[in-house]
């Protein structure tokens, strides 16, 4: 299959519905594409009604095109990743895995225009974020949730507001950004550099004032990130976990020994300046919109950090109580939609982190609106109940 050959296919992919943020190709089943959240079957010219191993192995080794890292990585580790372009249409970060002695392939859509923050309607944190002159920045999320986008976003802020030299360690380079106020070096992961902890340990030597870390993905990368926060420049990374607090706070010291627990502690809390998680949730009409969590730097954040969390001192409840210090909980702002008539009950409620609280938010608007707030009709006393029944 020749490169032209595939490309016509994935233009007929992307041509198939809107929304699409994914290309998916796996055998015994059509060629398919994620719309809006939803995974739909695509019918293409030539047609593929259930795709063969040899099939799928045919557009994997199209995409890797004889490299010999990409090919040695998907062989000893089952998986690999590169970037691929369709000229004049769109760009892919790609995944080719291995599944039952066959290869599937996932192709992420890459936005081909850098947004900002205003248009993404980001909630203000992400404004505060930009304006940080050192420490860690952390955007967690599912896979799929638009971490990478969000610190596009602030990148591209950052690149209209400081004179300042940019360092980006990806896998693959997703956006690229042009050199505005900023001076932008922007290193791929396997072409620019072998590993993250080396790419980062070598971006300490070209005198950032910002870098970007595409993933922490061990310990290593974790432990020279702080390092890099340290010592004054600002390390923005993603990280895979579901809320802004106590799980993402678990998952570092988790990359960590015990033995190492308490000074790691003692860094992170030092360095650490904002997490802000972010989940996408079904909008009504159609298509996704974000919800955020956010949890910035202050002192009751540092010692649950330092000394974990206790009754009345958890994360979140130090969030819910900083909203002067930018941060919101998942709730709040899911709250927020739902008044704003983005998303519906039972959305709000099936992707709330605290039911109850979204719940009771939910019954004091449609109380305030005069609307009932419980599916009962009208209810009346039983007096009979208890008293002895009388036979004739």
């Amino acid at each position: 299959m020749r490169k032209q050959e595939m490309d016509y296919i994935f233009t007929q992919m992307l041509d198939s519905h809107q929304d699409i943020s994914d290309l998916n190709i796996t055998v015994g089943r059509p060629l398919q594409v994620e719309s809006s959240g939803e995974l739909l079957p695509v019918e293409t010219n030539p047609s593929f009604a259930e795709l063969t191993p040899f099939q799928t192995e045919m557009f994997a080794l199209n995409l890797i095109d004889h490299d010999r890292r990409l090919t040695d990585h998907l062989i000893h580790h089952g998986s690999c990743d590169l970037s691929y372009e369709v000229p004049g249409k769109a760009r892919f970060r790609v995944n080719i895995f291995s599944q039952r002695g066959s290869y599937s392939i996932v192709m992420r859509k890459m936005a081909s225009r850098i947004p900002t923050i205003a248009e993404l309607q980001l909630p203000d944190a992400f404004y505060r974020i930009a304006k940080e002159q050192n420490g860690i920045v952390l955007v967690v999320g599912a896979t799929g949730s638009g971490k990478s986008t969000s610190l596009a976003a602030v990148l591209n802020e950052i690149n209209h507001k400081k004179s300042a030299h940019i360092v980006t360690l990806e896998d693959p380079v997703e956006f690229s950004h042009s050199h505005r106020m900023a001076t932008f070096n922007q290193r791929e992961l396997g072409k620019d550099f072998e590993s993250f902890p080396i790419g980062l340990r070598a971006a300490l030597r070209q005198a950032p004032k910002v870098i970007l870390v595409g993933e922490m993905r061990d310990r290593e990368t974790m432990e020279t990130g702080i390092s890099a926060a340290e010592t004054g420049h600002l390390v923005l990374s993603t990280l895979h976990t579901i809320d802004a607090g106590s799980t993402t706070i678990n998952r570092i010291l988790g990359m960590f020994p015990a033995e190492e627990e308490n000074l790691i502690r003692l860094r992170l809390a030092d360095t650490l300046r904002w997490v802000v998680c972010q989940r996408l949730l079904p909008k009504i009409g159609g298509g996704r919109i974000a919800a955020f969590e956010a949890m910035s730097s202050s002192l009751r954040v540092k010692d649950a950090i330092i000394h974990g969390e206790t009754e009345g001192r958890t994360f979140y409840d130090i969030i819910q109580a900083g909203k002067a210090f930018g941060m919101i909980t998942f709730d709040e702002y899911i709250l927020k939609l739902y008044t704003d008539g983005m998303i519906t009950e039972e959305t709000a409620k099936a992707y709330a982190s605290n039911r109850s609280i979204v719940g009771r938010g939910i019954d004091v608007l449609k109380s305030s609106k005069g609307e009932k707030t419980t599916p009962l009709g009208k209810l009346k006393m039983d007096n009979r109940y208890g008293k002895q029944k009388v036979w004739s």
